[in-house]
C-alpha cells in the first residue's frame, strides 16, 4: 500500500520544498539534515504497511489473526495430547491389571494410563502435546515399579495428538464458517459440532439418511484417517448422547448417528525414468510424502482419486524425468470413492 513511499522519494519531496538558490547537493548542510528524517519516515511507512496487513484476516498472522477473527467466536485450536492403547502382561502372558495413573516411557516420550478399557488394556495419554505423541509404538518401560508387570506395549493409536493449529488452517476454518453459516441445527452446524471435539479432523453430514429427523455424521481423525471407536464415541456423546432427547448439541427430535469414515486402500504402482544422480528409494520416499499431503486434502472432499492428478504429482517429484504404466488399485484410471470413503495409499511401488 505504501510501496512508493521510499527513502529516495521522500528525500526528493523534502528537497523540493527547499527554496531555489540554496545548496541542496549531497553533502550540503540541508541535504545532511533532511536525509536522516527521510530514512526514519521510510521506515515508518514500512511498519505502517505491515501493521495495516495485520488488521485483516486474509493477511494477518499469529496473535493478530486470532484478534482479527475473535468477533466470530472461532479460536485457534491448541496442541492436544495423543491417546493410545496399551496392553500389559504378566510373566505367564496373561493380561495384568495396573493402577490408573501409572506412567511409562518409550524412547523420548512419556505416557500415563488414564482409563481402563478392558482387563489389561488401558488408554494411555501422551504427556507431551502435539503430533510427536503419535509416532511411537512398541515396548513400554514403567517409570515406577509395578508389581507383576513383565511386558507392556503400545498397540494402537486411538486419537491422534495435534500440533497447535497453523495460521493457514485457522484462516480456512474462519472462511468456511463465514461462507457457510452454521445456525439452527442446519447441515453446517453438525459439521461444526463434530470438529469441535478434540481429535476430529473433518466431518461429512448426511441429513435424513434413515428417515425423517435422522442425521448421520461421518468423521475422520486429525490425520484424516478413519476415526477410532473411542473418537466416534466422544463425538456421539457431544452431539447426541441420548437419541432425540436434545441432551447434547443437536436439537430435540434429531436422532444423530456418528460413524467413522471408511478407508479405501489404493495400491499405487508405476515405472519411472530417473534423472542421473537420483535413486529409486529417494524418489519413492518423496512421492509418498506428496501422496500423504494429497490424501489429507482429499479426505471427505473428493468423489474420486484422479489418475491424471497423481501422474502430475509423480512427475513433479524431484528426480523424475518421466513415468509410464501408472496404476491405481491395479487399473490405469480414476478410482471412485463413496461419500463415506477416504483414500488410503498403503502400498506405493515404483520401478525403473
Amino acid at each position: 500500500m505504501y510501496e512508493d513511499q521510499t527513502y529516495e522519494a521522500l528525500l526528493e519531496r523534502m528537497l523540493d520544498r527547499v527554496p531555489q538558490g540554496l545548496d541542496k547537493r549531497e553533502g550540503s548542510i540541508i541535504y545532511d539534515a533532511l536525509a536522516p528524517a527521510a530514512a526514519e519516515l521510510a521506515q515508518m511507512y514500512i511498519e505502517l504497511d505491515v501493521n495495516h496487513n495485520l488488521v485483516f484476516a486474509d493477511t494477518a498472522a499469529g496473535e493478530y489473526l486470532e484478534r482479527s477473527i475473535a468477533w466470530s467466536g472461532i479460536r485457534r485450536r491448541p496442541a492436544s495430547q495423543a491417546q493410545l492403547q496399551g496392553s500389559f502382561y504378566r510373566e505367564d502372558g496373561t493380561l495384568l491389571e495396573l493402577p490408573v495413573g501409572s506412567r511409562f516411557s518409550l524412547e523420548l516420550m512419556n505416557y500415563t494410563a488414564v482409563e481402563k478399557l478392558s482387563p489389561g488394556i488401558y488408554r494411555l495419554q501422551s504427556e507431551q502435546s502435539g503430533a510427536i505423541g503419535n509416532r511411537y509404538f512398541g515396548a513400554l518401560l514403567p517409570v515406577n515399579y509395578i508389581a507383576g508387570l513383565a511386558r507392556g506395549e503400545i498397540t494402537a493409536l486411538l486419537i491422534p495428538g495435534e500440533d497447535a493449529e497453523s495460521d493457514e488452517a485457522l484462516r480456512q476454518r474462519y472462511y468456511a464458517s463465514a461462507r457457510r453459516p452454521a445456525t439452527s441445527g442446519n447441515k453446517y452446524h453438525y459439521m461444526e459440532w463434530a470438529v469441535q471435539v478434540e481429535g476430529v479432523g473433518g466431518a461429512r453430514v448426511f441429513p435424513l439418511w434413515n428417515g425423517p429427523k435422522t442425521v448421520k455424521v461421518v468423521v475422520v481423525d486429525a490425520a484424516k484417517l478413519p476415526a477410532s471407536a473411542l473418537l466416534v464415541s466422544k463425538v456421539q456423546q457431544y452431539i447426541d448422547p441420548l437419541p432425540g432427547r436434545g441432551e447434547g448439541q443437536a436439537p430435540v427430535g434429531a436422532v444423530v448417528t456418528v460413524a467413522a469414515a471408511a478407508g479405501k486402500n489404493i495400491p499405487i504402482t508405476a515405472k519411472v525414468i530417473l534423472d542421473p544422480g537420483y535413486t529409486l528409494q529417494q524418489v519413492q520416499e518423496q512421492f509418498k510424502q506428496t501422496l500423504e499431503k494429497y490424501r489429507k486434502e482429499q479426505a471427505l472432499n473428493a468423489a474420486y482419486v484422479s489418475h491424471s492428478v497423481l501422474g502430475a504429482l509423480l512427475l513433479a517429484v524431484e528426480g523424475v524425468l518421466d513415468y509410464r504404466e501408472l496404476q491405481l488399485g491395479g487399473v490405469a484410471g480414476n478410482v471412485t470413492l463413496t461419500e463415506e470413503e477416504v483414500p488410503l495409499f498403503g502400498s506405493v511401488v515404483l520401478e525403473v
